[in-house]
Parts: C-alpha cells; sequence; structure tokens
C-alpha cells in the first residue's frame, strides 16, 4: 500500500486556505491520537466518539438546512459547495432521491499526517476514524454511509456512497 495524494487545483486562494484549515483540524487530530495512544488510552475509541457525535451535530444542521430531507438530492446541495467540491477535487458521480456517490480525488486530511511523518497505516486508521463525522452525518440524515475506498488506503479515490 502506498498513498498517492496529488492536488491538481492549486491555484486558488480560497481552496487554499480552506486546506490550510482542513489540515491543521486534522494536524490535532493525529496528535491528539498519537498521545492519547502513548499514554495507553484507547485513543482509537475516545477520537471515534468524540468525532461521531462533531458528525451528528453537523448532520443535524444539515438536516435543517435541507427543503425535503428525505430527498438526498437536497442533502447534496447542503453538505456539497462548491468550496467543498473544490478542496478534496469531488466529483459526484451519482445523485437521485436516494442516493449520493462521490469521489473524492484528493484529502487535505491525508496531506496533514503524512506531514507529520505518520506510517501509511496510521493514515488509514486516522482516515477511518475521521470517517465517523460523516458516518455521523449520514446517520443525523437517516441515511447510511458505505465507505468503498479511501486515499489513505492506496486507493486513487476516496469513495462515498450516501444513502437510505
Amino acid at each position: 500500500m502506498a498513498i498517492t495524494n496529488v492536488s491538481k487545483i492549486n491555484d486558488d486562494r480560497e481552496v487554499n486556505i480552506n486546506r490550510a484549515a482542513i489540515e491543521h483540524r486534522a494536524t490535532w487530530m493525529g496528535l491528539i491520537y498519537d498521545e492519547a495512544r502513548k499514554a495507553g488510552l484507547d485513543a482509537e475509541a475516545i477520537c471515534r466518539r468524540a468525532i461521531k457525535r462533531c458528525g451528528n451535530m453537523h448532520g443535524d444542521n444539515y438536516r435543517a438546512a435541507c427543503l425535503d430531507p428525505e430527498n438526498v438530492e437536497d442533502f447534496r446541495k447542503a453538505f456539497l459547495p462548491k468550496l467543498g467540491l473544490d478542496t478534496f477535487e469531488m466529483e459526484v458521480t451519482d445523485c437521485d432521491r436516494d442516493n449520493l456517490k462521490i469521489d473524492f480525488h484528493y484529502c487535505a486530511l491525508v496531506n496533514a499526517w503524512k506531514k507529520l511523518g505518520f506510517d501509511d497505516d496510521t493514515c488509514a486508521t486516522l482516515c477511518d476514524i475521521a470517517m465517523d463525522g460523516d458516518r455521523g452525518i449520514a446517520e443525523s440524515m437517516g441515511l447510511t454511509l458505505d465507505l468503498d475506498d479511501t486515499i489513505a488506503k492506496g486507493c486513487l479515490t476516496c469513495r462515498l456512497h450516501f444513502h437510505k
């Protein structure tokens, strides 16, 4: 497994600012995880619970922003503004009333963890923990999230499928 995570959008000021903020958040997450683990705590369980709570809070906000929270197309509008799409170089591959499929072609979180020197296995663990935020969003929206591929596992994209 070798992580390949190369951005193609590099000259957009707002995207770069957003990526820097996301990398900063990922740096905190990675260092908290590492320090908790070194202290003999169950770092993974602690981080998962906290990040899922955060995802549930965001999911509640997305749900409130939807004209019809039962329509996944409305969720897409709330969840995927242009800046977010560009930041993660996302491609929506399918969207209808019951499904939203997204491919992420770049991940600022993985970029931060690699800068910290974490090995690929630790990056994959941190990625899956971070995805508990998205799982929490899905849960609050009454959806299921399938995570088919991730950049942190050495795949070319992260493939997310939100569905009823």
